[in-house]
C-alpha cells in the first residue's frame, strides 16, 4: 500500500488544527509532522521554515474563508436578502472543520493580538468582509449608514457567537440566521 504524498494544503490544514487546539505556539514542524504521521522532511518540501508556513496559512485563510465564500455568494442568482442568508450559511457551515472547526477564527484573532503580520492580514480580511456585508445590505435597500451598521452588527454577532459555540453555548447557524432576520426586519420597519 503506497501512501499519497502530502500537499502544502494538507500541512496548512494540519497547522490550522494545531493553532485551533494549542494556539500559535503549537505551529511547529515536528509536532505537525507527528500529527500527520510523516517525517519532518515532508514539511521542508513545501515550506522554507515555520514563518513561511505561517505566512502561507494567513494567505490561505484569506482566500478560502473570505474570497472563496464571497465568490460563491456572488455566483448565486438571488436577491440581496437571499445572498445574505447564503453568506450566513456559508460562514456557519462545515467548511472550517478541516481547519479546526469553530475555534479556528478565534485562534487567528488571538494570534493577531501578538503578531503584527497576522494582525495586518486580519485587519484586511475584516475590512473586506465588512465592506461586502454592507454591500449586501445596500442591495436590500438599506441606506449607506444602515448598511454599514447592519454589517458591523452581523459580523460582530458572528465573532461572538463563534466564541459561544466553541463552548457549546450557542447554535451558531440558527442564532446567526435569527440575527440576520432581526436585522432585515428592523431595517424594513425603519424604511431602510
Amino acid at each position: 500500500m503506497t501512501k499519497t504524498p502530502l500537499s502544502g494544503d494538507d500541512w496548512i490544514k494540519a497547522a490550522f488544527r494545531a493553532l485551533s487546539s494549542g494556539g500559535v505556539q503549537a505551529i511547529r514542524a515536528e509536532a505537525i509532522a507527528r500529527d500527520l504521521k510523516v517525517s519532518k522532511g515532508s514539511f521542508y518540501w513545501h515550506f522554507r521554515d515555520v514563518p513561511d508556513l505561517k505566512a502561507q496559512m494567513l494567505e490561505h485563510w484569506a482566500a478560502q474563508a473570505t474570497d472563496a465564500i464571497i465568490a460563491d455568494v456572488e455566483d448565486s442568482a438571488g436577491s440581496g436578502r437571499d445572498q445574505l442568508k447564503l453568506l450566513v450559511e456559508a460562514a456557519t457551515g462545515d467548511r472550517n472543520l478541516v481547519y479546526g472547526g469553530v475555534q479556528a477564527e478565534g485562534a487567528i484573532r488571538e494570534w493577531a493580538r501578538y503578531d503584527s503580520v497576522a494582525a495586518a492580514v486580519l485587519k484586511a480580511v475584516d475590512q473586506r468582509r465588512l465592506a461586502y456585508v454592507a454591500e449586501l445590505f445596500a442591495r436590500c435597500g438599506f441606506s449607506a449608514a444602515s448598511s454599514r451598521s447592519g454589517a458591523n452588527i452581523l459580523y460582530a454577532g458572528l465573532i461572538g457567537l463563534e466564541a459561544l459555540a466553541s463552548g457549546e453555548l450557542a447554535d451558531l447557524r440558527a442564532d446567526m440566521l435569527a440575527l440576520l432576520s432581526a436585522l432585515l426586519e428592523g431595517g424594513s420597519r425603519q424604511g431602510a
